[in-house]
């Protein structure tokens, strides 16, 4: 389309802001396709946060257990999401995984081995088989790389260092592209695309411990609402429950569940593996209905078929603060994870090279003949940007969403190594739907320059004022508050100052005063993300609010079980199209989908 852009214009059939694995799988189906297709990252093509994901993506290939399949891979999914989870898109991940590891080991991927040369997999938590297909403790690196390698391969525009400030839609509704800077020289630039694919991961940087990196600002969660979309179950926050928590050098930095996959176990100051103590009481809550399924997994546990330790995250990590909370934590507050005396030193290099290279460098700390201190760290968000499982299509005609951005596929608790499979599964879904939808000629057919100039203002406004705050201080005041207010334990005071508090800062962010030029601006960057910031935590904190009960990785100290009746709807937040960030955020009940009863028989199976 014709577009008199005052900036730096770009025009795509396709456009594809995030460079993650989800991200990059989008833009290899367009391009099959033979459209037009561009790819902006905040970050440098490579460093996207998916290369931190390192134990592996579940496919129920059977390559270690032969019984393995897609409906016992949907019933963990379903059951370890709390039933929360879009019955569709979990289907659909389970069904479609195999063939998207097999397709990335036909792009050059290179898994570990099984002794007979089939692909390995792993144990994990919340999984009935050993599913994960892995590459040691890199898996997310080598993810990357294939995609990467594809992407580049097939000619796509990749544009980098570009953070996205809004996206702009056309006279009609449509999302039509978006606005955005060049951080290394603060000059904008437009984007206009008949489609849009929001691929931009997670919101970790609202809290104070946290695995994500830089990026996890939550830019494409606010951008969507902005925009006219809806988000769901955004009071799921996962913690994971092993991250390392002493040395400074390293806190929040992962511990991959590979660790304990690999026989790792978790002791308390009285050097007790406590994770036994807490299995008998976990299990039958969850299965209060199927005394005879909490038995078989119970003994399964207790006889060492399957540690304690690989429980789904949510349990692990309240177990953990359970422990701390009673006085046997460790000395800088958390527990110690120990697989030196499990494990040789051998063993432990050849199958956790990442993890024991990066610990002996940055800390000083050889996992190999001590313990690691860790505890639980903001990692994952479950919910997101609503989307259709078909075809990853927001509520806004023109936008679609995959990945960690979109809501649904994890419910209240997403098991670990389905958010590799996740990437794929729907980035691949997002591409295609992208793609009929454009081929439909269903695109957008104007660029609202306004939306554009008002963009652009309100990004410079910081420098223009006299007086005001450092965004610094407000990201510490920020990340304190939700970590202490809606982290991992919830009660309704803490919830309710949240929100109260999470207005005065709103106010603060509106008087946020920026020095020196737009070039590399750090402060600027940082101030073009807290409106983001803000946006997510008031949906986490609404949110948690209203969910008045303890399910996933949603924990109410004052709702301590969970409730059947919010067992049937997600809380959707929505906000008026092209309102501001700083706009009324409406939160109402959304049910969830009926789900059909040949699967309901696959989740009765078992109980």
């Amino acid at each position: 389309m014709e577009i008199n852009s005052p900036y730096e214009h770009h025009d795509y059939d396709v456009l594809v802001i995030g460079a993650g694995g989800a991200g990059l799988r989008a833009v290899i189906e367009a391009k099959q396709q033979g459209l037009k297709v561009g790819l902006i990252t905040k970050s440098l093509l490579g460093k996207a946060h998916t290369v931190m994901a390192e134990g592996g993506m579940a496919a129920a290939m059977g390559n270690v257990y032969p019984e393995d399949n897609w409906m016992v891979h949907f019933r963990d999914t379903m059951r370890g999401g709390k039933m929360l989870n879009n019955y569709r898109m979990a289907e659909l991940h389970a069904k479609e995984a195999p063939e998207r590891v097999m397709e990335l080991e036909q792009w050059g991927a290179l898994f570990d081995r099984t002794k007979d040369g089939k692909i390995l997999q792993r144990d994990f938590g919340g999984h009935r088989y050993a599913r994960l297909a892995h590459v040691g403790d890199r898996t997310g690196l080598e993810l990357i790389r294939t995609l990467q390698q594809k992407v580049v391969s097939m000619g796509t525009d990749v544009f980098m260092e570009c953070k996205v400030l809004r996206l702009v839609h056309d006279d009609s509704g449509k999302v039509a592209g978006c606005v955005a800077y060049w951080r290394a020289t603060g000059e904008f630039v437009t984007f206009s695309a008949k489609a849009v694919i929001l691929a931009t991961g997670g919101v970790g940087k609202s809290w104070k411990f946290t695995s994500n990196s830089w990026e996890g600002t939550g830019d494409g969660h606010a951008m969507a609402l902005w925009a006219g979309a809806e988000l769901i179950d955004m009071e799921c926050i996962q913690f994971h429950p092993t991250g390392m928590v002493w040395p400074l050098s390293v806190r929040g930095i992962l511990v991959t569940e590979g660790v304990r996959g690999d026989g790792g176990i978790l002791k308390n100051s009285d050097g007790e593996r406590f994770m036994f103590n807490y299995v008998a009481d976990m299990f039958r809550a969850e299965t209060a209905e199927s005394p005879e399924e909490a038995d078989r997994w119970y003994d399964d546990h207790t006889a060492g078929r399957r540690p304690p330790e690989l429980l789904p995250r949510d349990e692990v990590a309240r177990a953990i603060n359970s422990e701390v909370k009673a006085g046997r934590g460790s000395p800088h507050g958390g527990v110690f994870l120990d697989i030196a005396s499990r494990r040789t030193p051998e063993f432990i290099r050849r199958r956790l090279p990442s993890m024991y290279h990066q610990f002996m460098e940055l800390a000083g700390v050889d996992i190999t003949r001590e313990m690691m201190e860790i505890g639980p760290t903001c990692h994952y968000i479950m919910g997101g940007v609503k989307v259709d499982a078909e075809t990853a299509a927001t509520a806004v005609a023109g936008l679609f969403a995959a990945g960690e951005v979109a809501g649904g596929m994890h419910g209240a608790n997403r098991l670990g190594g389905n958010s590799l499979s996740d990437l794929i599964v729907f980035g691949r879904r997002a591409g295609m739907g992208a793609v009929e939808y454009v081929q439909g000629g269903q695109g957008a057919t104007g660029f609202n320059l306004e939306e554009v100039d008002a963009a652009v203002k309100e990004a410079l406004a910081p420098f223009e004022r006299e007086s005001g705050e450092n965004p610094y201080d407000i990201q510490r005041d920020l990340q304190e508050m939700m970590q202490a207010n809606v982290g991992i334990i919830r009660t309704a005071s803490e919830i309710d100052e949240a929100i109260e508090k999470l207005e005065e800062f709103t106010d603060r962010v509106k008087n946020i005063k920026v020095k020196g030029g737009r070039a590399y601006n750090p402060g600027w960057n940082l101030a073009t993300d807290l409106p983001s910031m803000l946006t997510v935590s008031k949906c986490t904190a609404r949110g948690a609010q209203q969910r008045k009960e303890s399910r996933g990785g949603h924990t109410r100290e004052d709702f301590p079980k969970a409730d059947p009746n919010f067992g049937k709807i997600n809380f959707a937040h929505s906000m008026p199209s092209g309102g501001g960030w700083t706009s009324e955020i409406k939160t109402l009940e959304s049910p969830l989908l009926e789900i059909p009863e040949e699967l309901n028989a696959l989740l009765e199976e078992g109980k």
